[in-house]
């Protein structure tokens, strides 16, 4: 299973990696950092080549992926947990002030270990904690969303708020569209380019095919 992991996204990022990496630091400065204290603790589940993490400025930074590369690519600054996600996690609950993910829930198998996936986001995050969650929207994608071997679950973004507020979660902050289906197609990659289309919500209306919802835990009794 590592080994597979490994090969599937060596494969599909072959000679995008620096490309993503330039996309993702400006994403991470100039949008993502503005949820993100100096003091946090910060969890990017599903961290893949740690694009988000690297860049993300926090306190303590931690990636969690089964894939065996995530480790060569993670920063000296941020702690690598080579598991899955549809296991117990080696967090401890409510340590973490938020917790970042992109482009993972819809390779889970089931409705079952999504809902286990949101569970442990609840627990491990402190009362008052943030989940950032990123990924293909059904609703926008329906046409290519398959085109990917390894996605499993259909999630809108309608659907997987639901799923959060039934796992105890309040909704902040919900855009249907907001960055296009890969960043080896429509999206931007030079720093300019990028920063406009942050400030342009209605470029993200055109392009828009990914879902950002932002969840909060509430404050009250942890499992």
């Amino acid at each position: 299973m590592n080994r597979g992991l490994k090969s599937v996204y060596a494969r599909r990022f072959a000679r995008t990696e620096l490309r993503r990496d330039k996309v993702w630091r400006v994403l991470t400065r100039h949008y993502f950092q503005g949820w993100v204290r100096p003091t946090d603790a910060v969890l990017d589940v599903g961290a893949g080549y740690c694009e988000f993490i690297n860049h993300i400025q926090a306190a303590q930074k931690f990636a969690l992926d089964l894939n065996p590369a995530t480790q060569s690519k993670a920063g000296q600054d941020v702690k690598v947990l080579a598991q899955g996600v549809t296991t117990r996690w080696a967090v401890p609950s409510a340590s973490i002030d938020l917790v970042f993910t992109s482009n993972c829930l819809e390779h889970l198998t089931s409705k079952d270990d999504l809902k286990h996936c949101l569970d442990e986001i609840y627990r491990v995050l402190r009362p008052n904690g943030l989940l950032m969650a990123m990924g293909p929207n059904i609703r926008f994608c329906f046409d290519v969303y398959w085109d990917f071997f390894d996605h499993y679950l259909p999630l809108s973004d309608r659907s997987l708020l639901e799923a959060m507020e039934l796992c105890g979660f309040r909704r902040e902050k919900v855009v249907p569209r907001f960055l296009p289906f890969t960043m080896t197609g429509r999206m931007p990659t030079l720093s300019l380019f990028v920063r406009l289309y942050l400030l342009l919500p209605i470029c993200w209306r055109v392009l828009g095919k990914q879902f950002l919802i932002v969840a909060r835990k509430p404050h009250g009794p942890t499992s």
